[in-house]
């Protein structure tokens, strides 16, 4: 591939498209030369911030126009149905997370990349997340020795204005929010781990939004048409989704390939909204308060005989208001270097395919007896091409 600008194409531009502005550098290494999407006011907006691009409805006319690579950045539902057009195209892909949102079409994604030999990336930003990646180097340097066990909590503040007034709230658009909002979590998990779950339990509920009578057709609307501060408590949500038969409140459980053991827990009506990590060594354990610029990280290596002690080091959370903290310029970043050279990346295709994995056999579980589920192994060659760097 030439030196030149890479010419990127972006399919579906609505909540996620604000990742243009990391793309549309020309000049400086690539621009968008092409938009599709399928509805007029996602169309409209493209043509307003990229006047100098091509819109259109049409995958084939994007393929057509002979791009060097493409952002998908459709809903979950949509992921396999887009890629895998344009990796049998030959071109490089950046797939938003989650990969899919059923076992079968994350796996086919995997296995048409590997058989066309077309660079797949992933779209796993929290890896860039400064407050994850600090945690990681936490983790790497020793001091807190073998990691035996994670817990991560999540604090769904914003909930039922993201999840639960479109397609968010439907089973059928999304498998269940374990997998849709915590594909994220179960990655950062399997990555500070250093394995993969080999087998999850789970148990939830809708709990809260099931009850909220107040409904109203949105698909008319994004979330930024209707998301307030004042939509609160819960309860007292209005024009939520008509049909919501996703989980409000969940818990899983993981045993790793590693015999790392950790838990993921989410709610979507609590009155904050972060992510708590512990990460608990054979020599301490560490634990994020806040997970932006401003929070901290406490470390605590030394043993204490009662009570909550002071850490024996604390580490301010890195960062700034630029996309995630900064996550979001790195991976599109990330994205153009291996679109154009290839090679390994911090992101992974088998690790979003293994989060998929979780997610999907965890809502199996919570929704029947909550009894285990075993992750079905991928095979050998196919998992040493992407780990390899794709080459």
């Amino acid at each position: 591939m030439s030196e030149e600008d890479l010419r990127v194409g972006i399919v579906g531009f609505g909540l996620r498209a604000g990742l243009w502005r990391y793309l549309e550098r020309p000049g400086e290494g690539s621009r968008v030369s092409v938009v599709c999407d399928t509805s007029e006011r996602g169309r409209a907006d493209a043509a307003a911030k990229l006047p100098g691009a091509k819109v259109t409805e049409s995958l084939a006319e994007l393929i057509a126009e002979g791009v060097d690579a493409v952002v998908v950045l459709v809903p979950d539902f949509a992921h396999a149905e887009v890629v895998i057009p344009l990796l049998e195209a030959s071109i490089p892909v950046f797939c938003e997370k989650p990969l899919e949102i059923s076992l079968e079409a994350a796996d086919a994604i995997l296995e048409t990349a590997y058989r066309t030999k077309t660079r797949l990336y992933l779209g796993h930003n929290m890896r860039h997340m400064p407050v994850i990646r600090q945690l990681r180097e936490v983790i790497q340097s020793g001091r807190i020795g073998e990691v035996k066990a994670i817990w991560c909590r999540h604090f769904v503040g914003n909930g039922g204005d993201y999840y639960f007034k479109d397609w968010h709230a439907q089973q059928a658009k999304v498998n269940s929010l374990l997998l849709q909002k915590g594909a994220h979590d179960i990655d950062v998990i399997h990555w500070l781990a250093g394995g993969y779950t080999r087998q999850v339990s789970a148990i939830g509920s809708l709990s809260v939004y099931g009850g909220v009578a107040s409904r109203r057709d949105n698909t008319d609307r994004r979330m930024a048409d209707w998301f307030s501060k004042d939509n609160w408590p819960p309860t007292a949500q209005t024009e939520l989704n008509p049909a919501i038969d996703v989980e409000d409140l969940s818990m899983m459980q993981m045993v790793l390939d590693n015999g790392v053991l950790a838990s993921y827990q989410q709610c979507m009506f609590t009155p904050d909204y972060w992510r708590n990590y512990t990460v608990i060594g054979t020599a301490g354990r560490i634990e994020n308060y806040g997970d932006g610029p401003g929070g901290t990280i406490k470390v605590w290596t030394s043993r204490s005989i009662s009570g909550l002690p002071e850490a024996d080091e604390t580490l301010e959370i890195a960062g700034d208001d630029e996309g995630h903290g900064g996550a979001d310029p790195a991976l599109i970043a990330e994205f153009l270097r291996f679109a154009r050279s290839g090679g390994v990346t911090e992101t992974s295709p088998i690790a979003a395919r293994q989060a998929v994995a979780a997610g999907v056999l965890a809502a199996q579980s919570l929704r029947s007896d909550g009894g285990a589920r075993q992750v079905p192994e991928l095979p050998a060659d196919l998992v040493a091409y992407f780990e390899g760097g794709q080459r």
